[in-house]
């Protein structure tokens, strides 16, 4: 259901490279996917190579908004009725509230 990644986040604003010269960058990191996204580029790892890939970006002096080793859905789910929207909504806030709860990963495509 869900599959073990590294992901980074690399926001457009921030970032004065383009886009096929970074996913080339990240590729040849060791990058296992590039994704362009409307504000946004996604760059996935496999866990064990997130470090280099990281480092690799670091280096080349991207600005990273998130980076980080984390569980992605291998399907999404899209709800459009209103009252399951309300209950996934505050289920996700009651776990993210309990204490004992270190991370929550849901497939809900928001």
């Amino acid at each position: 259901m869900f599959d073990e990644k590294g992901q980074i986040i690399i926001a457009k604003e921030d970032c004065d490279m383009d886009s096929d010269e970074l996913m080339m960058l990240a590729l040849d990191a060791g990058a296992e996917d590039f994704v362009e996204e409307e504000d946004s580029y996604e760059v996935l790892t496999v866990p064990e190579d997130f470090s280099e890939v990281r480092l690799k970006l670091e280096e080349a002096g991207i600005p990273m908004a998130n980076a980080e080793v984390t569980m992605i859905p291998q399907t999404w789910v899209e709800l459009t009725d209103e009252q399951d929207l309300k209950n996934i909504q505050k289920t996700l806030d009651l776990l993210e509230e309990d204490d004992d709860v270190q991370e929550v990963y849901h497939n809900w495509d928001e």
